[in-house]
């Protein structure tokens, strides 16, 4: 193991644009939905439902959480409808599903979209049966990353130790928490960014892993 890696017992992954290129013609497909939804819900044309979106997601966490905090919506036939996309734009990934494979101790999921959703993409990705554990928005209590009390919620229901925890994702903001609480951050992304709560970057998140567990590094 890799010296500043060696002391992870549990390895905390985030789902879209993190277990899967973001350049993959996912995300943008539920980014559509929301928008179709809130245009129903509200009323709006599409360029100003469009700002909405994006604006609940930069200050509320995610679209949903906006809509809930603005318009009361029932969140779940919200997380049904604009989960009902196309996964056959995946692609098993063998390469990615080994390197997870020799990460020694617990794997687990923590996503803001579902359970449900995320089993689709990983099924697509050739990496279903590698988790021991999938936490969602609802697991969270409909709070998402990166709001402190979806990390209390999630860490608190799997009882991992965050001392000896890592975690990836694409979204800086979302590894703040995990940076306060002891935890090794890895942000996965196209771009490097410099900030304190950023311990590692990869734009090749494959690659990272190998080099984590490769004899001797």
């Amino acid at each position: 193991m890799r010296a500043d890696f060696a002391h992870i017992d549990t390895w905390v992954f985030d789902l879209d644009e993190t277990l899967y290129p973001p350049s993959t013609p996912l995300f943008p497909q539920i980014e559509t939905r929301m928008t179709d939804w809130i245009m129903r819900e509200t009323g709006a044309d599409r360029v100003e439902a469009d700002r909405l979106r994006t604006s609940w997601w930069e200050h509320h966490g995610t679209t949903l959480a906006g809509l809930m905090a603005d318009h009361g919506i029932d969140p779940h036939p919200f997380l049904a409808d604009v989960h009902d996309i196309d996964f056959s734009v995946l692609s098993p990934d063998p390469a990615l599903a080994d390197a997870l494979a020799a990460l020694p101790g617990r794997r687990i999921i923590f996503t803001n979209g579902t359970v449900g959703y995320a089993a689709e993409v990983l099924a697509a990705r050739g990496l279903g049966d590698l988790w021991d554990a999938v936490y969602g928005v609802e697991e969270a209590g409909l709070t998402p990353k990166p709001q402190p009390e979806a990390y209390t919620r999630v860490f608190g229901a799997d009882g991992l130790d965050t001392t000896r925890a890592a975690m990836f994702e694409d979204t800086p903001r979302n590894l703040a928490v995990p940076h306060t609480l002891g935890m090794s951050t890895i942000h996965v992304a196209p771009v490097a960014l410099a900030a304190p709560h950023l311990h590692h970057h990869t734009d090749d998140l494959t690659h990272f892993l190998r080099d984590i567990t490769r004899s001797g590094a």
